[in-house]
Order: C-alpha cells, then structure tokens, then sequence
C-alpha cells in the first residue's frame, strides 16, 4: 500500500485533494497538519474523509513545518487521538507522553536526516518498546548499501516497520520495503512538492513501478550509474512487464564509481537478477561478469549484466546490434538490400556510442570514417578501429551512403542546433540521429525535406532495451509497448 502524503497550507486544498487522490485510487493519506498557516480544524478534515488517514504534525527539528510551541504540538497530536484519526504519527522521543487511546493506531516514527546511523538496529529494538502498531524508521542514504540495511530490518522485524532510506541513493529502499513486508511506503501528492528528500510522486509509485504489485515473489532488475535520474530505463522495461503480465520491476539505482564494488556485493541480499548499465560503470562492470559476448570483447565495455547462475554474470552490449538492426532494417527488407558492406557511413563523434556504432559497421564490412568535435580524440577513435578520420571542419565535403549522429548536438533543450547542415546531404542518404530527446531532432527533420531515410534515436533506445528484456525474460520484448513508454516519457519531460 502506498500512503500519500499531502502537506497544504489551506484546509481547502488538503481536502480537495484528499478527493482527488480517493478519486485515483490512493487507500492511504497523510495529512501533514504542520503544513497548514492556522490551526488545524481536524473536525473539517476528518469529516467524510474519503480514505483512511495518517495524522502528521512535524517539528521543525525533523524537517517539519510546525511553527507553535512544542506543548501545543502535542495538543494538537492528543486531539487527533480523541477524534478518532485512523493513524497518529508521533516521534519516539514523544511517543511515552502520549498514551494510546480508543481505536487510534500508534505509528512511532524516527528520522535521521544526515545519515543511516552505526546503531540503526538499537534504534529500532527501543521503538518496538514504546507501543507501537507501526514503526517507521527512516534514514538518509550516504551510500546505496544504506538501503539493504534497512531492508534487511524490515524483513526481520516481528513488529510492523516501514523501513527505507531518503535521497536518490536510498530510493531503491522505498520502492522494495513492501517486498519484504512493510506495510505501506510513502509518495508525495505531486512530483514538484517533495516533503522528504527523494519522494516520488504518487502517480510514479503506482503506474511507473507499480508499487502495489510488488510482493515477496517479484523479480528485481535496475538500471546502474550515476547519474540515472534522467533515465527512461525503468519507465520502458516496468511497461513491458505489464504488459507481459511479469511479476517484476525495474528500479534506476545510482551507484557511484567509486561504490560499484560494495554496492553489487550488498544488493546480492536484494536477489537482483538483471542490471541494465550506464554511465560511469560500462567498463568496471566487466570484473563481475563470468561470461562475455563477442560485442563486449571487441568494445571492452557492457551495458547489461544478466544473472546465470547463483552469483554468476554474463555481459553483454546491446548497443552495438540495437543500432545495426535499426540500420538494416530501415535499409531494407531482405538481406541483399539492408546489407551495409561496402557502404561509405559516416560516423559523428568519439565517444563510447560512435566507437560502438562505427564497430559494428566495420563487421559489416561497411567503409567507415569517423569525424569529431575534438580532433585527437576522433583520431584515436580512428586508429583503434583501423578506419578513416575527417576534420569536423570537412565533415561535409564527402559522398556518404549513411550518415550516424552519435554526438550530444540536437538534443533537448538545444533543438535547433545540427551537426551536419541540410545542403551537404545527399538524396536517399540514410541519416541515423542516436539522440532520441528529441524524436525528432532538426537533423531528422531537414533530412527528410531532402528525401532522406531516416531512423531516430527512439529506436535505437528501445531496440537495445528490448534486447536486454530478451535476456533479462527468455521471451520476446513487446517493442510497441516499449516504444511509446519512452515516447510518452520524453513529452512528459518537456
């Protein structure tokens, strides 16, 4: 279950939309009263409310907006006891000075918004003693290893814990803490009103992660690197679960380079059977996995790890094939005519896409040049290859069958910049933008006028996600579904 938290300055807006949530499905509300600019009229809020709720009054010690007397906080706390509220929240240390009363549950709370203290199971030990229905312990994540030790409480405690950690660090720890037994975890009404450090919206916890379907048996994927805040990975991957009817879900972890070691060996505890990998870790990842494909080999660098057995892993690259397919594809049909051997492809950029991109061309037999913004680097992109570099300055002045934009040149909010001007593409040119925020970049839209083929980044994103689906599933990725998540994704950011 998934309990809403609402913090309002007005009566008015608390409980309208305290409807608006009902009206979406939420079961669980808190309602922060330190919130409110006047005293709260808890007569007004309670009457015909339409789900259960948390009654919340926090002090400005612990984040909160309480701005009266600690004696007339604790006033205010005792009053929702005696009006019946479903849950009363008090913090430990206040928790002996008000007694339980009639029907009211008793959530004792503790919060530590620095770090995940040393004595983070003494902590919990002393609140399951102060007569509690639900213990909530919540902690700052320094660490990504700070979410398994509060999961690993929640899952040993006999008293009801809603365990999990605060930050982008600890967010895993929100969206599992119902795996291993919690009885609810919290979100915020809407995305741009946080109340705690690292709170998703409501609409993200239920229809992204689908937070109420997780249950001890649900299988664990994740994207890692640092950062993944901006990833669409588990927006397209939780989609296509759905869709399939999986019992799983796809978490963004951020894991800094320097944590990846200890942060893989704690998550072991988590069973975590799949990691989609990103930026900074395509090259440390390789040190765990046991087994490597043939486009890892050759590119020194993976972007998916996938169990095969007890703690071993196979890596692959999807990069490289996901991007051959969609040049194949759209080049045609049958063998012959999607062929790219011999092809003149020019490759923009010296990064890890144009290396893995102008790699897998040159298996194809392709001819293949390389021009970048940085000449050096373009040049020993060109020498490790054993293909031929162009000054970005006469990146235009040669004959090219397929054109491939690996560059970050077009992407949002710059949209109306190109690499490659409108009048040095040639008629029936394949032009390939890798970057897929926009869909349609300024270079897609000019190639076109000139009566290009195209193909976008979206469906470079997606193919090589439905390749990772593939081995993370054993079954087809529905690559409908996962192309128009990520294409709903990317509107919804702009």
């Amino acid at each position: 279950m998934i309990c809403v938290s609402i913090g309002r300055t007005r009566h008015k807006m608390v409980v309208a939309e305290h409807r608006a949530l009902a009206d979406q499905g939420a079961e669980l509300v808190e309602l922060r009263l330190d919130w409110l600019s006047r005293v709260p009229d808890l007569n007004r809020l309670l009457a015909e409310k339409p789900t259960p709720v948390v009654l919340t009054c926090r002090r400005r010690s612990d984040k909160g907006r309480w701005s009266g007397s600690e004696d007339q906080r604790q006033t205010v706390l005792r009053s929702a006891i005696v009006c019946q509220a479903d849950y009363v929240d008090l913090e430990d240390d206040i928790a002996k000075a008000i007694p339980r009363y009639g029907e009211t549950r008793r959530i004792i709370s503790h919060h530590n918004f620095d770090e995940t203290p040393d004595d983070l199971e003494e902590i919990h030990k002393r609140m399951c003693d102060l007569d509690p229905d639900i213990v909530k312990l919540v902690t700052m994540a320094n660490r990504p290893e700070d979410s398994v030790r509060l999961l690993k409480l929640v899952a040993g405690s006999e008293v009801p814990t809603v365990g999990f950690c605060m930050g982008e660090l600890g967010l895993a720890s929100r969206l599992l803490c119902g795996k291993y037994g919690a009885p609810f975890t919290y979100a915020t009404f809407s995305s741009e009103r946080a109340l705690a450090p690292g709170q998703l919206s409501y609409e993200e916890m239920a229809k992204v992660f689908r937070y109420d379907r997780i249950g001890s048996q649900t299988r664990v994927f994740g994207v890692l690197g640092d950062p993944v805040g901006h990833s669409h990975s588990p927006l397209i991957h939780n989609a296509a679960f759905d869709a399939d009817g999986l019992d799983a879900v796809y978490l963004p972890l951020r894991v800094p380079a320097d944590r990846l070691q200890q942060t893989l060996d704690a998550f072991e505890w988590l069973e975590i059977d799949g990691y989609s990998v990103t930026i900074p870790h395509k090259e440390a990842v390789l040190e765990f996995a046991t087994n490597r494909d043939a486009s890892v080999e050759r590119l020194g660098a993976a972007n998916t790890l996938c169990r095969t057995a007890g703690s071993d892993w196979s890596a692959s690259n999807t990069d490289l094939p996901a991007a051959i397919d969609a040049l194949q594809t759209t080049l045609g049909s049958d063998r012959a005519s999607g062929s790219l051997k011999g092809r003149k492809c020019l490759v923009l950029g010296a990064g890890g896409a144009a290396r893995a991109i102008a790699g897998g061309l040159i298996d194809e037999e392709a001819a293949v040049t390389v021009s970048g913004r940085t000449r050096s680097r373009a040049n020993e992109l060109a020498t490790e290859l054993g293909c031929q570099e162009i000054g970005w300055e006469n990146r235009g002045t040669q004959f090219t069958d397929v054109l491939i934009n690996c560059t970050p040149v077009g992407m949002h909010p710059e949209i109306n910049e190109t690499p490659f001007q409108p009048q040095w593409l040639d008629e029936g040119t394949l032009v390939f933008d890798t970057v897929y925020n926009p869909e349609n970049t300024l270079l897609l839209k000019q190639a076109r006028q000139r009566g290009c083929p195209t193909v976008s980044g979206v469906e470079m994103f997606v193919r090589q996600a439905a390749r990772q689906y593939d081995q993370f599933t054993n079954r087809p990725a529905p690559l409908g579904v996962m192309r128009e998540a990520l294409r709903h994704g990317i509107s919804a950011v702009r």
